[in-house]
C-alpha cells in the first residue's frame, strides 16, 4: 500500500458544512424495508424526521444495523441518497464503508462523499497486521476530503485495532475519530487519548451500555442504534452541561431497557420492532440472514419499556425521568 490514492478535491455543500460536527449522539439507523423486502424510501423519510425530532446530533447509516452487507450497489446509492435528501443538511449523515481491500473501500467512500456524506466510518481489513491497518486507514483518509472514522468492533469484524495504532493514526495518519466497541471499552479509551496527544476523538457504541462511563473517560459522544435516542440525548446533554448526577440518574434508570435491547443476534429485530411501534418505520422486515423475534419476545420487550415508564405507542409523548 505504498501508493496512496490522490486526495479528493470535491466536497459537497453538505460535507463542507457538517463534517466538523463530531460530538453528541449519532444514531446508527436501520435500513427500512417493505414487507416484500424492498428498500422503503418512505420509511427512510419518517425515520429521519423521528431522529431529528429526538434531538440527535447526526445520523449514521449503512452499518451492521443498516444491513449494509445485504444491499446491492444500486440499493446502497438509493439508501444514501434518500437519507441525505430527507435530512436536507439539518444534521450530518455519516456512511459506513467496508470492503476486502483498499480499492473497494476507497470506491465506497468516494461514492458516499459525492452523494453528500459528511463522513465515513470504515471497518478494518480482515485479519490485517498493525502496519497494514495503519496504511489502510491513512490511504483511505487521503482519498477523500471528508473525515474518516475508524470502526473498531473486533467481535464482528474479527480484527483488533490496537490503541497504539489508533493513536498513531491520529498523530500521523490524518484519521481523527474512532467508534470504539472493543470491551473493556473504558481502559482502551484512556489508552488512546493518552497516546494520541489530542489528535483523536472517541465515540462509544455497544448499544449505549457503557455510555456514562465512556463519557467519563473522555468520549465525545456515542454512535449506536438504541431505539429511544431521546434518552441518550438527555444523558449527553446533562453530562456536557456538567451535571454528572443528573446524567447518571437518567442512565441508571433506563439501563434495563438499554441492556435488553442490545442483545446479540436479535438486537436489530428488537429495534425495528420498537421503531415500527413508535411510528418511525412501517415494517419490521429484516433480510436474511437475520433473526426475527417471536410474539413472546416482543411482549417481553414492551414489558421492559413499560417498566422504565415509557410508552412504545406511536405518537405517545416521551417524558424522560430525571432521577
Amino acid at each position: 500500500m505504498s501508493d496512496s490514492p490522490a486526495a479528493s478535491s470535491s466536497s459537497t455543500p453538505t460535507s463542507t458544512a457538517l463534517s466538523g460536527i463530531a460530538h453528541g449522539v449519532f444514531t446508527i439507523c436501520p435500513t427500512p424495508f417493505t414487507d416484500s423486502l424492498q428498500v422503503d424510501v418512505d420509511s427512510i423519510a419518517t425515520l429521519v424526521e423521528f431522529q431529528i425530532a429526538a434531538g440527535v446530533t447526526g445520523l449514521a447509516i449503512l452499518g451492521f444495523l443498516g444491513e449494509a452487507h445485504k444491499l446491492s450497489n444500486a440499493e446502497r446509492t438509493l439508501v444514501i441518497t434518500a437519507f441525505i435528501k430527507q435530512v436536507g443538511r439539518r444534521v450530518p449523515v455519516w456512511v459506513g464503508v467496508r470492503a476486502h481491500g483498499i480499492a473497494g473501500t476507497v470506491e465506497q467512500a468516494r461514492h458516499a462523499e459525492a452523494l453528500g456524506a459528511a463522513a465515513v466510518f470504515a471497518a478494518p481489513l480482515d485479519g490485517a497486521s498493525d502496519a497494514v491497518l495503519f496504511d489502510f486507514y491513512r490511504e483511505l483518509a487521503a482519498s477523500v476530503a471528508i473525515p474518516v472514522v475508524i470502526h473498531d468492533f473486533p467481535d464482528s469484524f474479527g480484527t483488533e485495532i490496537k490503541a497504539e495504532v489508533v493513536a498513531r493514526l491520529g498523530r500521523e495518519g490524518g484519521v481523527h475519530m474512532i467508534k470504539l466497541e472493543e470491551p473493556p471499552v473504558t481502559p482502551k479509551i484512556s489508552r488512546i487519548l493518552d497516546l494520541a496527544e489530542g489528535s483523536m476523538k472517541v465515540f462509544g457504541g455497544l448499544g449505549g451500555v457503557y455510555f456514562l462511563e465512556e463519557l467519563q473517560r473522555g468520549a465525545v459522544g456515542t454512535m449506536t442504534g438504541f431505539a429511544f435516542p431521546e434518552i441518550l440525548v438527555a444523558i449527553y446533554e446533562r453530562y456536557a452541561a456538567g451535571d454528572l448526577a443528573a446524567a447518571a440518574a437518567i442512565f441508571d434508570h433506563y439501563c434495563p431497557l438499554i441492556r435488553y435491547e442490545f442483545q446479540p443476534k436479535i438486537g436489530l429485530a428488537l429495534r425495528k420492532h420498537t421503531y415500527q411501534r413508535r411510528g418511525a418505520i412501517r415494517s419490521t422486515a429484516i433480510r436474511a440472514p437475520g433473526a426475527a423475534i417471536d410474539g413472546r419476545t416482543a411482549r417481553e420487550l414492551e414489558g421492559v419499556v413499560a417498566r422504565v415508564g415509557l410508552s412504545i405507542s406511536a405518537g405517545a409523548p416521551l417524558s424522560i425521568r430525571k432521577a
